[in-house]
């Protein structure tokens, strides 16, 4: 029989988001100017103000409340009536050195032997269904909102809208997984006043449909297109007015945004936030590294959808497991023990090899931290760092390097394929 399957995605400006980005972009600034600093860095945002918390290690000095104040007006939140703006908003930063208790266990003389972070397990996942090998369900509630946010920016379009937004896309399956039809959409939007409530909703929900819609549909590829319908439900600002929003109508925090940060709800998750946290967390780097693992694996033919999961003991170097489940989709001669065997020669799951070879020790988190941290598009840019204390530095980078498809040929090879 049929069934539905729904994944969600939120915006920028959207206050869990903001207090990501917030904790992410001073995350980098620390790795720019000391890539071997210890950070973990957390963030509130409510009515007018920011908290900043955690522990940081490092040979650098910031300026955290300017660095809070940059990613709030780049978000958007620039205008007084927002009552939240970052030219206007109190900055508190109650961030201190970390404990030397943790630092023990992950610091070692020969950087290869250096323990993880924590303790935990990651999961890492990847599908046939979508060309990024991502739920689709998920990816495409990823793309109505950034399309969201470039009509905002472009503001000739719709020109109304404020930064906080959430989408959610349900989709019905067929009996064997394949995708069918899209059921329904829901979108909420946060937007100025204007007008009477009735003629505000009903312009929002007409420009929505009529604008918005057909700009994500050119994203995706013909047979995803085909999957929209003129029976599709579409929930527009269901509960009438969204004008209090952002974190001036809800209180944001730090990581509270982990199912939407990976596969909105397929697969499966340890629990542990990314955002604001270096490399040497686990909880961020092997829940990378297991998803370059399992795309890699989808990718080269080893099974249609894969389920990877790697666990740590604190300040221990090997991984305590490392898991594998196909669903049943396994296109080679093995178990799932047998593949997963297999994998753990191919990835080096060790904390520092992870970080080497995803190169994870470079300042690429606050493009993370907005619209899904997997699914994303490689690239190599130029990113400018400035700081009173440090001065002006300029790096190269390479963003979402666990997306890259760089082992299928390896894999090809041990699995016979």
């Amino acid at each position: 029989m049929p069934y539905l399957f729904t994944s969600e995605s939120v915006s920028e400006g959207h206050p869990d988001k903001v207090a990501d980005q917030i904790s992410d972009a001073l995350l980098d600034h620390f790795l720019a100017f000391d890539p071997n600093s210890k950070v973990a860095c957390e963030t509130l945002v409510t009515t007018g103000q920011v908290v900043l918390a955690g522990e940081v290690k490092s040979d650098t000095y910031l300026d955290v409340q300017n660095i809070a104040r940059d990613v709030i007006n780049r978000i958007g939140y620039t205008k007084g009536e927002y009552q939240f703006s970052g030219d206007s908003c109190g900055v508190i930063s109650l961030i201190h050195e970390q404990s030397q208790d943790i630092n023990q266990g992950v610091d070692r003389g020969n950087k290869e032997e250096q323990g993880a972070g924590d303790q935990g397990m990651m999961f890492g996942y990847a599908t046939k269904e979508t060309e990024n090998y991502m739920p689709l369900a998920l990816d495409i509630s990823h793309k109505i909102l950034q399309v969201l946010a470039n009509l905002r920016r472009e503001s000739s379009r719709i020109g109304y809208l404020r930064p906080d937004a959430k989408a959610q896309v349900t989709i019905e399956y067929s009996d064997d997984n394949v995708p069918r039809r899209i059921d329904t959409i829901v979108i909420s939007t946060q937007h100025d006043e204007f007008g009477s409530d009735v003629e505000m909703l009903q312009k929002i929900k007409e420009d929505i449909i009529n604008i918005l819609v057909p700009e994500v549909k050119k994203l995706l590829p013909e047979n995803i297109q085909q999957l929209f319908n003129d029976d599709i439900k579409f929930h527009i600002n269901p509960t009438g007015k969204f004008v209090i929003g952002g974190p001036h109508g809800d209180t944001g925090l730090t990581g509270r945004k982990i199912i939407v940060d990976t596969y909105g709800g397929k697969g499966a998750h340890g629990g542990g936030a990314f955002s604001g946290k270096d490399p040497s967390k686990v909880d961020r780097s092997a829940a990378y590294a297991s998803r370059h693992i399992a795309k890699n694996l989808v990718a080269a033919g080893v099974a249609d959808e894969i389920l990877v999961q790697v666990s740590y003991a604190i300040g221990v170097v090997e991984p305590t497991s490392i898991y594998v489940d196909t669903y049943g989709t396994s296109n080679v001669d093995l178990s799932d023990g047998e593949i997963a065997r297999i994998a753990s020669e191919l990835f080096d799951m060790r904390p520092f090899a992870i970080e080497e070879r995803l190169k994870l020790r470079n300042p690429i988190y606050l493009e993370t931290a907005a619209y899904g941290h997997m699914g994303r598009q490689p690239q190599t840019l130029t990113k400018v760092f400035e700081s009173p204390y440090n001065g002006k530095i300029e790096k190269e980078v390479e963003l979402f390097t666990w997306e890259k498809l760089d082992m299928v040929g390896k894999v090809k090879s041990k699995f016979g394929l």
